[in-house]
């Protein structure tokens, strides 16, 4: 038979974790998710730079389709006439039915998206735009996005660290 001191022993063992013990767990906790969360919201922005990419892909692939579409307009000199909603009818120059309508709003996954710099020329007292630039500039520069982004009818994106529409420096 276990004596009373040993009997207490036994119990003191199995009460678990000293308050000690679960301090240095919580601060270890802590010191690992100031780490892991500026990681996190530097990976956040990475993704939406990513989609503002592809989006850019996107909206020249409907100025291109846009064009063939509608040799007599040329390109689309804004975001609405790409985009527009099946239910409303056929597709037509106002609303051409190529972008998905999130994109053809301007605003994607943090990103503002604009069709700026149109080139416009008259052709029998018809406007026809030859030119146009595509840009997509951060929603809050350093939280959704580092970098702006342009696209133009040559189909190059280049990006303007700084955020804006200056772009410069050619995407690989």
């Amino acid at each position: 038979m276990k004596s009373t001191r040993e009997h207490r022993r036994t119990r003191h063992s199995d009460a678990g974790f000293t308050l000690m013990e679960l301090l240095i767990v919580i601060s270890i906790m802590l010191i690992l998710m100031l780490i892991a969360i500026p990681n996190m919201m530097n990976l956040k922005s990475q993704a939406n730079e990513t989609s503002a990419i592809q989006s850019l892909r996107a909206i020249y692939q409907a100025e291109i389709q846009y064009q063939t579409n509608y040799p007599a307009n040329g390109f689309a000199c804004g975001l609405a006439q790409l985009g527009g909603n099946a239910s409303s009818g056929p597709p037509s120059a106002q609303s051409a039915q190529l972008l998905q309508s999130d994109l053809a709003s301007g605003q994607k996954s943090g990103y503002t998206f604009n069709v700026t710099n149109c080139t416009k020329t008259t052709v029998n007292n018809q406007d026809m735009y030859t030119g146009f630039e595509a840009t997509a500039v951060p929603q809050a520069v350093g939280k959704t996005g580092h970098r702006g982004f342009c696209i133009d009818m040559s189909g190059e994106i280049r990006s303007d660290p700084s955020g804006g529409t200056n772009c410069t420096v050619p995407i690989q």
